[in-house]
């Protein structure tokens, strides 16, 4: 299949800029296996679940990523950490005139200077004087999308992070994630649903653009997830009682699917570059709460695998005319799977 399949004209004024004025107050748009879409509130989630089902959240949690510094030539530095690679370490993504050579320093305040080490393809690796968690934390300033036009507030620090994140590492939020508030969260296991728990963290390269034509073409990013064997048991468990795997957010289907390849699913650490397009064989999810996506782009790929290209390019033009907010401060989609 060709990029150009997986295109679509979004009115600007779509793209949501700030998240709804309370948390879980969004629009979701339930799209069935046979492609019927329906418009309905995120607060109806509940009505769309069975008490056998189990919902997959990712845990990941946002770091503040972007960094501001001078070369030792006085040149202005623009850092976006992509992922942190040990307690001293990290690779970034560096914007500048001339890129900072290997050997030299980046000084981020009086009293921090990191050491340019080596370029790694596009990043480069950097050491710090101090933990890098710890350095972020203090200067650094979180990492919204390109596509939201304003400079993060305190409002995006809360809101741009979901009410479970407990991992530190992602630089991109599970967008899908962001609708639920502790309320919802308590209504789903009033109702007998239960939850799991995966980390994958979301590394920058989730907003890169495609740049090959024939999508097959394609090489993915890689990113660094963690499955724990409590998941495992509990979806062994859902699928004994005839329930369903609802991942919430397509991080949390990564996961799944990627620790799944042998055929069976293990727990256990690792990275993935899996690249999921139509014609993919899922061997874990049969639901999926996600946000609206970007254009030409390999959540867009995801999705129209998950739920049929015909049934996703439908239920896009449905939302765009009925002007559902896109993106990850945009509505949500609930997706059956598709029959192969």
């Amino acid at each position: 299949m060709r990029v150009a399949d997986f295109d679509f004209d979004l009115p600007p004024d779509l793209i949501a800029q700030f998240p709804p004025a309370v948390r879980g107050g969004s629009r979701l748009l339930h799209v069935e296996a046979t492609g019927a879409p329906h418009d309905r509130e995120f607060a109806d989630l509940p009505t769309l679940l069975h008490p056998d089902d189990l919902l997959v959240m990712n845990d990941t949690r946002v770091i503040k990523a972007r960094l501001f510094g001078t070369k030792d030539s006085g040149g202005k530095v623009e850092l976006l950490v992509e992922r942190v690679t040990g307690e001293f370490e990290a690779l970034a993504f560096i914007r500048a005139s001339h890129a900072p050579k290997p050997g030299s320093r980046i000084r981020l305040s009086d009293d921090i200077v990191i050491e340019v080490l080596a370029r790694q393809d596009d990043l480069t690796e950097l050491r710090f004087p101090h933990p890098v968690l710890a350095v972020l934390d203090r200067l650094g300033q979180l990492p919204l999308p390109p596509y939201i036009e304003h400079a993060p507030t305190a409002d995006d620090e809360a809101r741009y992070q979901t009410v479970y994140a407990n991992e530190p590492g992602a630089v991109a939020a599970p967008t899908a994630g962001l609708h639920f508030d502790d309320a919802m969260l308590d209504a789903l296991r009033r109702q007998g649903i239960r939850t799991a728990r995966v980390t994958l963290h979301v590394g920058a390269g989730t907003f890169q653009p495609v740049r090959v034509d024939d999508i097959a073409e394609h090489t993915m990013h890689s990113e660094r997830y963690t499955i724990p064997q409590g998941t495992v048991d509990a979806i062994a468990e859902t699928r004994a009682r005839g329930g369903r795997v609802v991942a919430v957010g397509t991080t949390s289907l990564r996961a799944l699917e990627a620790a799944a390849q042998s055929g069976k699913l293990h727990a256990g650490s690792g990275e993935t570059d899996i690249f999921i397009t139509p014609g993919y064989r899922f061997r874990v999810v049969d639901a999926l709460l996600t946000n609206f996506h970007l254009p030409r782009s390999t959540l867009l790929m995801l999705v129209s695998a998950f739920a049929g290209v015909d049934t996703i390019r439908a239920a896009y033009a449905h939302a765009i005319a009925g002007r559902y907010r896109f993106f990850s401060y945009g509505d949500a989609m609930f997706l059956e799977r598709h029959a192969p």
